[in-house]
């Protein structure tokens, strides 16, 4: 079955910047009606406003902070009171830190943990059934270029990418006999307010990708025969993964720690 963008309903978390802008974008350019979830109400009515005009789509807004305990079956909630059913989920909503562990303040530790890892795998539990049963769209988590070895400086961010990239590559293999597309996009750096969030440019390691090359990759992944499980976003990224995976442990960590300045 090819993937369908005309007639389905796609769900973008973190949709008021960055990536999440793009993926909208792609997606509405092809026919897909929105669901588009972040905390920012003011840019994801503009934001849905400009792709309606635009594509000719409806763009359902939802204002919600992911990071909160619970924010994922307040949204599946919400949306089934609304009558609207989601086929796509693109899991892009997510933040990062950049320091020694030892300083990291423990409410912002919790909050990272419980945007990257818990609201992922929340509304992919809430979401999965429906989009098994439907089988026309794709599970899209973004990952990172950091969850293919150790991050000092970002040791809870990369750790928690880890999961996202181990997550998702499982959910597909488990869900392989439907025709649902899962797949992991793991970028390196891309121009959008991360490294503001994050609080330094140590962190942007290389040359920085712009959200469209990164969503494009992505949607050409998804628009292959066979879906991968996974991909590294830029050339210069899958070869630093492939390195990863071939070198000790200890090597890659030794690496990063240099290059992270840690």
């Amino acid at each position: 079955m090819p993937m369908t963008y005309q007639g389905t309903v796609a769900l973008i978390t973190g949709a008021s910047a960055g990536l999440g802008v793009e993926f909208a974008r792609q997606w509405a350019e092809r026919g897909a009606d929105l669901v588009l979830v972040a905390r920012r109400l003011d840019r994801l009515e503009g934001l849905a406003a400009d792709l309606e005009k635009r594509y000719g789509v409806t763009a359902h807004v939802v204002a919600a902070d992911l990071a909160r305990p619970g924010a994922a079956a307040s949204l599946r909630a919400e949306l089934d009171a609304r009558g609207i059913t989601v086929h796509t989920l693109v899991n892009n909503a997510g933040f990062g830190s950049h320091g020694p562990f030892l300083r990291q303040d423990v409410s912002r530790i919790n909050e990272m943990i419980q945007l990257n890892v818990v609201a992922v795998t929340e509304l992919t539990r809430a979401f999965l059934p429906d989009l098994v049963a439907d089988g026309r769209g794709a599970l899209v988590t973004v990952a990172s270029a950091a969850a293919y070895q150790p991050t000092p400086a970002m040791a809870v961010y990369g750790a928690t990418k880890a999961f996202v990239l181990s997550f998702t590559e499982a959910v597909g293999y488990e869900t392989r006999s439907s025709p649902l597309r899962v797949l992991a996009v793991s970028p390196g750096p891309v121009s959008t307010e991360f490294f503001d969030v994050v609080g330094s440019r140590d962190a942007a390691v290389g040359r920085m990708a712009t959200p469209e090359q990164v969503v494009t990759a992505t949607r050409r992944a998804l628009e292959r025969g066979k879906t991968p499980p996974s991909i590294v976003a830029g050339l210069a990224n899958r070869v630093s993964a492939l390195a990863s995976a071939l070198s000790p442990r200890r090597v890659t960590l030794a690496v990063s720690g240099r290059i992270l300045k840690a």
